[in-house]
């Protein structure tokens, strides 16, 4: 199918008729170091999202491209709302489209922030039985790929999202910049000192703003994340386009 924003309304009656999922695509604008843009996170999910245009029963929706980033707020250029606006904001979005017929939906995610917010949503959804909304982290999908292609514990700003868009959008990627975002990183995500966490915004421990090893990244190896991700993507979309609505509510009491 098309992108559903691409349609007119009468264009649309058919599109979603025969649709069995949703595909929402969200991220966040946020600093990501000296080497990615700001958009790399919903840049990365409308790219999955959008390879599902190839399946005659989904729908790709517009992507929500602002997240639960506060913890980067320091760093010039972030956008963020509160998780409890972009919970409410994402529940309401996918309830639209259960209106047209369409209740079930892969929330194709690009943020590690919107995690908590995306499955609470998705919690609320199926509890009320409007609709099964399950959130896809793309990195999960590729996770023991990235583990055989770079040293890192990464997490933000790291090689494995530096090599996925520059595959993605080559044009946005400043490869000169990636030792700079490295020279300021840390090696893993947060600080904490006798098992408590300290480091509640990215800059307590991360000079650039990057979290990782960014100078590991390579289109090539972003190629190969890319094409895993997707495969797995749409696995699942086959997976819960089978699926029957019933079989997708919280089971009854026994």
């Amino acid at each position: 199918m098309t992108l559903l924003a691409e349609h007119t309304t009468t264009t649309a009656a058919a599109e979603l008729e025969a649709a069995e999922v949703a595909v929402l695509p969200v991220g966040s604008t946020e600093q990501h170091g000296p080497a990615l843009p700001l958009g790399m996170d919903h840049m990365a999910a409308e790219a999955f999202a959008r390879t599902a245009t190839g399946h005659d029963d989904a729908v790709v929706l517009p992507t929500l491209p602002v997240g639960v980033s506060e913890h980067h707020r320091q760093f010039d250029g972030t956008l963020y709302v509160s998780a409890e606006t972009f919970e409410r904001y994402v529940a309401e979005t996918v309830s639209s489209l259960a209106e047209h017929g369409v209740r079930k939906a892969v929330v194709v995610n690009g943020h590690g922030g919107n995690s908590g917010a995306l499955r609470r949503a998705a919690r609320t959804l199926r509890q009320d039985r409007t609709a099964f909304a399950p959130p896809w982290n793309w990195w999960d999908g590729v996770e023991e790929l990235a583990d055989d292609l770079f040293d890192e514990d990464g997490g933000h700003a790291d090689a494995m999202e530096s090599s996925l868009l520059w595959h993605v959008r080559e044009d946005l990627v400043r490869p000169d910049e990636l030792e700079a975002a490295e020279a300021g990183a840390s090696e893993g995500w947060g600080e904490s000192v006798h098992g408590a966490a300290l480091g509640f915004d990215t800059i307590d421990f991360s000079d650039s703003g990057a979290v990782g090893r960014p100078t590991q990244a390579d289109p090539e190896k972003g190629e190969r994340l890319f094409e895993t991700g997707r495969d797995r993507l749409h696995a699942l979309i086959d997976w819960l386009a089978d699926r029957p609505l019933e079989a997708c509510w919280p089971r009854d009491h026994r």
